[in-house]
């Protein structure tokens, strides 16, 4: 859905990228995105740490102060972009910590973790040629110091208890393999299933990274409950074995009543052991209930529910079940108020869809009836040129058998001695008797039965044409009879063979006429004549 006012096309390539990776971190309407990309100066980093932060409706200062007062000279690139930041993220937070302090709520950041090709710079290559040496002595003090706590388990234990002490809080460990959320995710549960014998999916962990937890939760208003574990503590071990693996604990985690999603990691990995960091965890095993807390701002999401140390199962389901009945009223009337807004939008997209489904109907009817005129029309047009070539060949017809008729040489008298007489039954069984010349070609008498009628109008002083007759351009008469003698019977074809009456008839003969085809359509001409 296109932001209203708001033209996208006009965006350039890289702001286009921004907005793109923005809507699909947040899942956020372009109309609530596009100010806020912006503000941030299409940051796309800033504006989803904004979103995630509750930053989203917060005046920016340094923009309202802009609006009032003149602008002033622009800074540096650099600088303007650092000013920006402090601006867009210290500021805001301060009254917004305010705000949750006067709540009793603590913020939930979301943390996504820096990649460890980041966070650390390689060394120039003649500085790691020096300080080679010393690595491979490193090296191999770790790899003593690491056979040895294999050996002797007590012994990290004891020397993490005698620097640290117990509750203190652990540090990182470099020498694990920095894997993306998701691979860490994965290798935390295959190394939790390998030392404490379960089998996948007993306890009910979130396949994936704590910021993608964070933001499910956030969408799907679903209580996120962050674990972590330290493997330098002591109080791990009985923890996950008595607490975590507890039946009744795994039951109400697995209950889709509590819409509860589980996440946790152990402070050895990096991503761990940031968001023990941001959630100021310093007991370990520690455990943090986080919802979305509208009371707080639209975006908030705030820990309800924290615990720090071991903890028996029945009392840590009741501190959860606590915080959850805490936050379910508001989250109940959040989840009414967007399923009422789904169920508007659902409606509005299925009207929308009937719309276009009645514009296509009428598209297709308003195309079916101009094929159907096109169509009509066509066939009127063709319909109309038969007509008109009709009634040409008709007109054509009749002049040429005037012309033809004036062109038939007269009826030789009684002082032609050689004349051929011929005598015809015409096909409405009328008799014709004629006299021709000698040397009458056939084709002479095949245009004496075609113009009998005329030639018949004519002697009687019918003859309505006021000049000679001129011949058709172009026109080939074909006759639709032809000469037929009936004893023995002898076919006389005009165009076969050619030549006299007189040599292919004789001195005298009676002939038939006999109609080959079109018979009919001949009458109709003769009639329209």
């Amino acid at each position: 859905m296109a932001a209203s006012g708001f033209d996208l096309t006009s965006l350039t390539e890289d702001q286009q990228l921004a907005l793109q990776q923005y809507t699909s971190v947040t899942d956020q309407e372009l109309d609530a995105a596009l100010p806020l990309l912006q503000t941030c100066q299409w940051n796309a980093q800033i504006a989803i740490t904004r979103f995630f932060d509750g930053d989203a409706d917060t005046v920016d200062p340094a923009a309202e102060a802009a609006r009032v007062a003149p602008p002033p000279p622009p800074p540096p690139a650099q600088a303007g972009r650092r000013a920006e930041t402090l601006m867009d993220t210290i500021a805001p937070r301060s009254s917004r910590d305010r705000s949750r302090r006067g709540n009793g709520l603590e913020e939930a950041p979301r943390i996504v973790p820096t990649p460890e090709s980041q966070m650390t710079q390689p060394m120039p290559f003649p500085f790691s040629l020096i300080l080679l040496p010393f690595n491979l002595t490193y090296v191999v003090f770790q790899r003593i110091l690491g056979t040895a706590g294999y050996l002797f388990p007590f012994l990290p234990r004891l020397l993490s208890r005698f620097w640290s002490g117990s509750g203190a809080r652990p540090t990182r460990d470099t020498g694990r393999r920095p894997l993306s959320p998701n691979d860490t995710a994965a290798r935390f549960m295959r190394e939790f299933e390998e030392e404490y014998g379960v089998t996948h999916g007993t306890v009910p962990f979130h396949e994936g990274g704590y910021a993608s937890a964070f933001d499910i939760a956030k969408r799907d208003l679903k209580y996120l409950l962050v674990l972590l574990l330290s493997p330098e503590h002591d109080d791990n071990a009985s923890f996950v074995r008595e607490t975590l693996l507890a039946p009744e604990l795994l039951a109400f985690l697995k209950d889709p009543k509590n819409n509860i999603l589980l996440w946790s990691g152990t402070v050895q990995d990096a991503e761990a052991f940031q968001v023990s960091t941001a959630l100021s965890a310093n007991k370990f095993p520690y455990a943090c209930l986080i919802a979305h807390t509208p009371s707080v701002s639209s975006t908030a999401m705030s820990k309800i529910v924290t615990s720090a140390g071991p903890i028996a199962a029945q009392d840590l389901i009741q501190k959860l079940q606590a915080g959850i009945q805490s936050q379910s009223a508001e989250l109940d009337r959040i989840r009414r108020q967007r399923q009422e807004q789904q169920a508007s939008r659902s409606l509005r997209q299925e009207q929308e869809s009937a719309y276009e489904r009645s514009l296509a109907a009428d598209r297709e009817k308003a195309r079916r009836r101009k094929e159907e005129e096109a169509e009509k029309e066509k066939v009127e047009r063709e319909e109309r040129q038969r007509e008109e070539s009709k009634a040409q060949r008709v007109r054509t017809l009749a002049q040429w058998r005037r012309w033809r008729a004036a062109s038939i040489h007269p009826e030789p008298g009684t002082d032609v001695k050689d004349a051929v007489r011929i005598s015809l039954r015409l096909p409405n069984g009328e008799r014709a008797v004629r006299k021709f010349r000698p040397d009458a070609e056939l084709e002479e008498l095949y245009a004496f039965v075609e113009c009998y009628d005329i030639m018949n109008d004519v002697n009687e002083g019918n003859d309505m044409t006021e000049k000679a007759p001129q011949e058709p351009e172009g026109y080939e008469h074909d006759y639709g009879f032809r000469l037929v003698s009936p004893m023995p019977r002898e076919v006389y074809e005009v165009n076969s063979k050619g030549g006299t009456i007189r040599e292919r008839v004789g001195k005298s003969g009676n002939l038939i006429v006999e109609m080959v085809g079109g018979e009919e359509e001949d009458e109709e001409e003769e009639d329209e004549v």
